[in-house]
């Protein structure tokens, strides 16, 4: 899990947004969601899940099929049940068309672009320790506002109706819809308050008109009654516990008390010994945890970063290898890998990590500044000065540094093949960075 940004130049600290990168959290919440999805008629895959370093309670969708989730609405609500009633919600936002109606639609091209340069992917691993990478997305001030991207009550009754159909269609109970705005608590006038809850209701403006009208879908459901798997709320307190031991390592150490020998409160004491460097406690309970779960990839990965990020990093390849081998879709590992293989200064591994970060590359994280940082390490090993030129005004253009993707593009048209695939998207570079 690691902290993202994209700064632009002259931004404030106050006007920043960060954002962190999972492929753990992700992957069990897009798992979760993706019959909602299905019945929305969206791909599942092209739904990017974001999460957003910020406690208050909140969540919205932006810049196309992207859901945006608070930190603090994910320690904060109860349950799987509770957060899937609100995913299925902004579904119905998305489905709806809601993001390009109305004044808000310059705001959301706005963060669409932000999103192309690669924000929330892998910008932190560079940093080399447990604490990864820390620094904002500066959004603007509309956005530390608090009153990004509103929608109006028509809208929000409108993506309830639709959330909840796509609730029913899927067989889940929409009761944690339901005990979700309950929680919250109908607030005429949310700007007079400084309570956390306070966010979502900011942006999703809660009137006792909704609330009824959810509370009666639920009470005439055919599966209003329909507990929520118990896999699933499993899975959703194993991505909090991690969470929690993320953003506070010495509190999750409390709350994840060592006399209980659950799965989720073992995950929980062994990121957060992860996150104090404290390899000696951690090292062992994750591979507990590898040895309860052998075909859990993502146990592999905490167990490659504990290694990598402490300054092991041919250890950390085994366990990479397997994570992607048990999960050949978690393009993040990949780039894990790479990093862990480059780290080894062998041009014998560059191969290896050059393979991997290709097929990366293809995915959102292909426009990682970082993993064009570790291309152009790859191809300097293997000494092709042209690839490596590339590889730098990919990086360069995805941090926003025009004048430097340029230079580097008309480089990389001198050095490679008229005609090759790095020498037509130099071209390309080279245009969308300003020149001719």
């Amino acid at each position: 899990m690691v902290l993202s940004w994209t700064p632009p130049a002259g931004a404030q600290r106050r006007q920043e947004m960060q954002l962190l990168s999972d492929a753990e959290t992700e992957h069990i919440i897009r798992d979760m969601a993706r019959p909602i999805f299905q019945a929305a008629g969206i791909d599942a895959a092209a739904v990017n899940i974001i999460l957003v370093n910020d406690n208050t309670i909140n969540a919205f969708v932006a810049g196309g099929q992207n859901i945006f989730l608070h930190t603090g609405l994910l320690l904060n609500v109860d349950d799987a049940g509770q957060l899937l009633g609100v995913i299925a919600h902004e579904t119905g936002h998305i489905a709806g068309g809601h993001l390009v109606r109305g004044a808000d639609a310059m705001e959301n091209a706005f963060l669409s672009s932000l999103i192309g340069m690669g924000i929330g992917v892998l910008g932190g691993i560079a940093a080399k320790n447990a604490g990864a990478g820390a620094a904002g997305l500066m959004l603007g001030q509309h956005l530390a506002e608090r009153n990004f991207l509103s929608f109006s009550r028509s809208q929000e009754s409108s993506a309830d109706q639709a959330g909840l159909s796509y609730l029913e269609q899927s067989g889940i109970s929409a009761r944690g819809m339901e005990t979700f705005l309950e929680k919250l608590g109908v607030n005429e006038d949310p700007l007079l308050t400084s309570d956390p809850d306070a966010g979502y209701r900011r942006t999703h403006p809660l009137t006792r008109e909704r609330l009824d009208s959810v509370e009666r879908f639920v009470a005439n459901s055919r599966y209003g009654n329909r507990p929520i798997p118990a896999a699933w709320n499993e899975q959703f307190r194993r991505i909090q516990a991690k969470l929690y031991a993320y953003l506070d390592p010495n509190g999750a150490l409390r709350r994840y008390r060592a006399d209980d020998p659950s799965f989720v409160a073992r995950y929980g004491r062994a990121y957060a010994y992860f996150r104090r460097g404290e390899v000696k406690q951690a090292l062992p309970l994750v591979d507990g945890l590898i040895a309860q779960e052998p075909k859990n990839p993502f146990m592999y990965e905490v167990k490659g970063d504990l290694m990598l990020q402490t300054g092991r990093a041919p250890d950390a390849v085994a366990p990479y290898r397997k994570a992607i081998e048990l999960q050949p879709d978690a393009n993040s590992i990949r780039v894990s890998l790479a990093h862990a293989l480059l780290e080894q200064n062998d041009p014998r591994l560059a191969d290896e990590a050059l393979k991997n970060l290709q097929v990366a590359a293809k995915s959102q994280q292909g426009q990682s500044s970082f993993l064009w940082r570790l291309q152009a390490q790859a191809w300097s090993m293997k000494g092709n000065n042209g690839m490596v030129a590339y590889a730098t005004a990919e990086e360069a253009f995805a941090r926003g540094d025009k004048p430097m993707a340029r230079a580097q593009a008309e480089r990389a048209e001198k050095l490679l093949p008229a005609g090759s695939p790095g020498w037509l998207r130099a071209q390309d570079i080279r245009g969308q960075a300003g020149g001719k």
